[in-house]
C-alpha cells in the first residue's frame, strides 16, 4: 500500500541515540500513538495508518539531530548455476516493517530535518512480461535512481545503514547498532495490523493441524503428513510457509528441526509436528506431539503430561514486567520435578535446574519472539551478556511488555548425541539415570509450542484452538 513519501519527523532535541551509550529505557519506547496498554487500538487498521504510526514512533525513539538513515530492502539472490532462476525474494524485515513492501532494490531514507523518503525500483517491462507484475502502488515513491543525489546533498553527515546495507555508501557501524537497538524496541510491541495478520496465519495453521491429526496412523510417512499439512495451510489463507515444516516420527522426533522423509510411522510411536503458515509476512509457529493411531502409552502419557504442565507454567508467567529468563526457569523447574518423579533425574528440582541437569532432556530455550517471521526482533537489553558456557543459549533476555508475542515451547527429548556426550556424563553423573535414559532413545521427543500475546490483563494464547493431545 502506498504511504506518503515524506513524513514529518517529531520534534526532539539534539540527542543522538546512545551517543553517550546511555541505555534506552523501556518507557522511551512507548509509542506516541499508544494511549493505552497495547501499541494500537485502531479497530480496523489500514496499512498506511500503521506505517505512519510506526515511522513516527521510530523517529521519536531515535531522536536524531543531524544523522541520516538508509534502510535497504535487499536484492534478488540468484540460484547458483540455474540460469535466470532466483530464490523467492523477501525484503529485509527492518525495511518491510517500515514500508510493508516486498520488492527488491528499495531504500527507505530518513533525514530528521525533512522526514522519510521512499526510494523504489520501478516495475520493468520484463517483470510485466514474465511475471505479470503491476505497479500496485509501488511506483508512487521516488525512483531509486534519485538516491545517489539525495545522499550527496547530505555529504559529511553520519549515515546509519539498516536492513540490507546500501552499497557504495559509507556507514557508521556504531550508529547503525544504536539505531537497530531502538528500532527493535519499537518492533517488539505488535500493533493491530500485525496481530490481525498473525491471527489469520494462526487460523490457516490450525486448519492444517486439524486436517492431519486423523491421518497419523501406522504406515503413513512423514512426507505425506507434510504434504497434507501445507496444502491445508494454503487452502485456508496462508500465502507462504513461515519456515520449513518439521515432521519427525519415532526417534526422529528427538531432532529439533527434522526435515520430513519417506519413513513410515510405526505403531506406538510419537509424531512431532512443528509448522506454521504465514500471511503477508507474519507467522504462526505451532508444535504438537501426537501418538500414532491416537493412543499414548503409559510412559508417553507421563512425559507428555510433564511437557503440558511446563507449557502451562511458562504461559502463566507471560505477563508484563516478567523477565523472559524467569519464564524459561518456570518451565525448567516443572520438567526437572517431573523427570525426578519418574526417576530419570535425581535431586531437588531447584538444585537440578541450578546445575543444568534438566538441559540433558530440555536442551533449548523456552522460546523466542514471533511475528514478522519466526525470529522477530528479540535480543537482550544492553549490558546483558550470556555466560560463555551457557547451555541452552536463550534467544531473548528481556522483561516482557504488552504487545510482545512469544513462542512458549518446552520439550523433553532423548537425543543420542547428548546422552553420549562426555562432558554431560561427567558434569551430571549423579543427577541422571543414564542407563534408563539410553533405553528410551527410540521414544524420540515431545514438544508443545504455543504463541502467546502478552497483554495488560495477562497472557492471550493465540494458538489455543490447536489441541495439545
Amino acid at each position: 500500500m502506498p504511504v506518503p513519501t515524506a513524513l514529518p519527523s517529531p520534534g526532539g532535541g539534539l540527542r543522538r541515540l546512545e551517543r553517550k551509550r546511555t541505555s534506552l529505557t523501556l518507557d522511551s519506547v512507548r509509542m506516541s500513538a499508544n494511549p493505552g496498554t497495547t501499541p494500537s487500538h485502531d479497530p480496523s487498521p489500514t496499512v498506511a495508518s500503521q506505517l505512519e504510526r510506526r515511522r513516527l514512533a521510530v523517529a521519536e525513539v531515535w531522536n536524531l539531530s543531524d544523522e541520516i538513515v538508509l534502510v535497504g530492502a535487499g536484492e534478488r539472490i540468484s540460484v547458483p548455476g540455474r540460469g535466470d532462476r532466483a530464490y523467492p525474494f523477501r525484503s529485509h524485515s527492518e525495511y518491510f516493517y517500515l514500508t510493508d513492501r516486498d520488492r527488491p532494490g528499495g531504500v527507505l531514507a530518513f533525514d530528521p530535518k525533512e522526514g522519510w523518503v521512499d526510494f523504489v525500483t520501478p516495475v520493468t517491462r520484463d517483470e510485466r512480461l514474465w511475471e505479470g507484475a503491476a505497479d500496485d502502488g509501488h511506483g508512487e515513491g521516488v525512483p531509486v535512481s534519485g538516491l545517489e543525489a539525495w545522499v550527496e546533498e547530505r555529504r559529511g553527515r553520519r549515515v546509519g545503514r539498516l536492513g540490507v546495507p546500501v552499497a557504495d555508501v559509507d556507514g557508521d557501524a556504531e550508529l547503525a547498532d544504536d539505531l537497530r537497538y531502538g528500532l527493535d524496541q519499537v518492533r517488539r510491541q505488535k500493533d493491530a495490523l500485525e496481530l490481525e495478520r498473525m491471527r489469520a496465519a494462526e487460523r490457516a495453521t490450525s486448519a492444517g493441524f486439524a486436517a492431519v491429526v486423523p491421518l497419523l496412523e501406522a504406515g503413513r510417512s512423514e512426507r505425506e503428513i507434510q504434504i497434507e499439512l501445507e496444502a491445508e495451510f494454503f487452502r485456508h489463507g496462508a500465502d507462504a510457509l513461515a519456515f520449513d515444516t518439521i515432521v519427525g516420527g519415532g526417534p526422529n522426533a528427538a531432532v529439533l528441526h527434522f526435515p520430513p522423509t519417506a519413513r513410515p510411522f510405526q505403531e506406538g510411536e510419537l509424531v512431532l509436528i512443528d509448522a506454521g503458515g504465514e500471511v503477508s509476512g507474519y507467522a504462526s509457529d505451532i508444535t504438537r506431539t501426537y501418538a500414532v493411531d491416537g493412543r499414548l502409552s503409559a510412559e508417553q502419557e507421563e512425559l507428555h503430561a510433564i511437557v503440558r504442565a511446563a507449557n502451562a507454567a511458562a504461559t502463566e508467567r507471560c505477563t508484563a514486567g516478567t523477565e523472559w529468563r524467569d519464564v524459561h526457569r518456570a518451565a525448567a523447574l516443572v520438567i526437572a520435578e517431573g523427570l525426578a518423579e519418574l526417576g530419570l533425574l535425581r535431586g531437588r528440582p531447584e538444585t537440578l535446574v541450578e546445575q543444568g541437569a534438566q538441559s540433558v532432556f530440555f536442551p533449548h530455550g523456552i522460546g523466542h519472539m514471533v511475528g514478522l517471521g519466526i525470529r522477530d526482533a528479540g535480543g537482550a537489553l544492553r549490558g546483558r551478556q550470556p555466560a560463555p558456557d551457557e547451555f541452552p543459549r536463550l534467544r531473548v533476555d528481556l522483561p516482557l511488555m504488552p504487545g510482545y508475542v512469544m513462542t512458549v515451547e518446552p520439550g523433553i527429548y532423548f537425543v543420542p548425541a547428548l546422552l553420549r556426550d562426555g562432558d554431560f556424563r561427567v558434569r551430571h553423573r549423579d543427577a541422571v539415570d543414564w542407563d534408563r535414559a539410553e533405553a528410551m532413545v527410540d521414544l524420540g521427543g515431545i514438544r508443545i509450542e504455543d504463541n502467546v500475546l502478552v497483554t495488560a490483563d495477562g497472557p492471550d494464547v493465540l494458538t489455543a484452538d490447536v489441541p495439545q493431545t
